[in-house]
């Protein structure tokens, strides 16, 4: 394994991190009696072959259902100066409440303190608000710190760039985990601020949100060669030093092997990247046009200037990866979540896109005449049956 210098922690941190979102038995608290002899086999199984690799970083939330408390029964039995633990809470309106939730969250896991708490899906203005304002989570996050109960506090965050970089500029927050890969790039003005305040950075399910990379089209898996999907997208963010890990959301304990194929690849990065990058482009460029693949997000409004919420930059994005490399998949199972993913993933689909003017919200595009029509033909390429969010099944 290699490692990283996680900002001002200073915590040695593995370039590939354990999350704590897919081995668990439920998204519910459920009796420990009723999690079954099989599936916390699994989850210990996981841990222990994540310690031998040197996948010292174990990631979990409040929010990911039994995680805390299974992984409750294998922590305490490992040597806790050799692993760093990260748990999450969500932004409270009460913050007692945020307390609270942290306690619970401790004695599940049955450890005495966390190295790093993260204040869990700061993803609007106004959840950022609850953690800043005076007596709020923040404060309540540096009161825990100072009992010993945390050594490092964070954020988690699906929000738009310019609210990731409002909490980044407060400089009370010692690392960020945020979304950036090789299909999304919009955070990247996020992780240079988060450098320059000397904060970790943690991306969140590159392997998922990154494109579904375990289940890649075929096309992009020829685009990819000599490597595979998700090493092409670990390579690309860990070839920027800015970067410090990558979550792993193993299921199970061979989750992890082909991560680690990158491992032996991180110094030739400079020589393996431009090759599959170029042709990446080039096929986006023949299946987009060149003008509509360098300008299709200029000028384009949030979900909540627009009727309905509609997400015009989300569905377009989903509408070139499909058009460009035939990610139909992910990209339907992306667009169905709109509607039903909250402030995770704001904004509804363009089902009603037909039926209202978008003119005024669309007058900064340079592409103003032609977008509806693609909304609509993206609701008929992309268009199904609501999808939800893993937490709300």
């Amino acid at each position: 394994m290699q490692y990283r210098r996680f900002g001002r922690t200073n915590l040695p941190m593995p370039v590939f991190s354990c999350g704590g979102m897919r081995y668990q038995f439920k998204w519910q608290d459920v009796p420990l009696s009723d999690i079954p002899t099989d599936n916390q086999a699994n989850l210990e199984a996981t841990i222990r072959r994540a310690l031998e690799l040197g996948i010292t970083h174990i990631e979990t939330a409040r929010g990911y259902g039994t995680s805390e408390m299974q992984l409750g029964q294998i922590l305490p039995k490992l040597p806790r100066e050799k692993l760093i633990v990260q748990t999450k809470v969500a932004p409270a309106e009460n913050p007692k409440e945020f307390e609270d939730t942290f306690n619970q969250s401790l004695a599940y896991l049955k450890l005495d303190h966390v190295d790093l708490l993260g204040l869990h899906g700061v993803n609007n203005a106004e959840l950022l608000e609850q953690c800043l304002r005076p007596g709020g989570c923040l404060e309540v996050a540096q009161k825990l710190q100072q009992q010993g109960k945390v050594r490092f506090i964070g954020f988690s965050t699906h929000a738009p760039t310019e609210v990731i970089l409002r909490a980044i500029d407060t400089d009370q927050f010692d690392y960020v985990n945020l979304h950036w890969y090789y299909i999304y790039q919009n955070n990247w003005t996020a992780i240079e601020a988060a450098t320059l305040h000397d904060m970790g950075v943690f991306i969140i399910s590159p392997s998922n949100k990154g494109g579904m990379l375990y289940q890649p089209s075929q096309k992009l898996t020829e685009l990819c060669v000599p490597l595979s999907p998700i090493v092409f997208n670990n390579l690309f963010c860990l070839s920027h030093p800015q970067v410090h890990t990558l979550s792993v959301g193993a299921a199970r304990p061979q989750d992890f092997d082909e991560h680690l194929k990158t491992l032996d690849l991180l110094d030739r990065a400079e020589e393996l990247l431009p090759p599959i990058m170029n042709r990446l482009e080039q096929a986006a460029i023949e299946a987009l046009g060149k003008d509509w693949y360098q300008t299709w997000h200029i000028g384009l409004p949030q979900p909540e200037e627009t009727p309905y919420h509609i997400n015009i930059p989300a569905i377009l994005w989903l509408f070139n990866l499909v058009k460009a490399y035939d990610m139909l998949d992910f990209a339907k199972m992306r667009y169905n979540l709109l509607g039903n993913g909250g402030h995770w993933f704001f904004g509804t689909k363009a089902d009603r896109a037909s039926q209202v003017d978008l003119t005024e919200c669309l007058r900064n595009s340079p592409h103003a005449e032609k977008i509806p029509g693609i909304l609509q033909a993206a609701d008929r390429l992309m268009g199904g049956e609501g999808v939800r969010r893993l937490s709300q099944q």
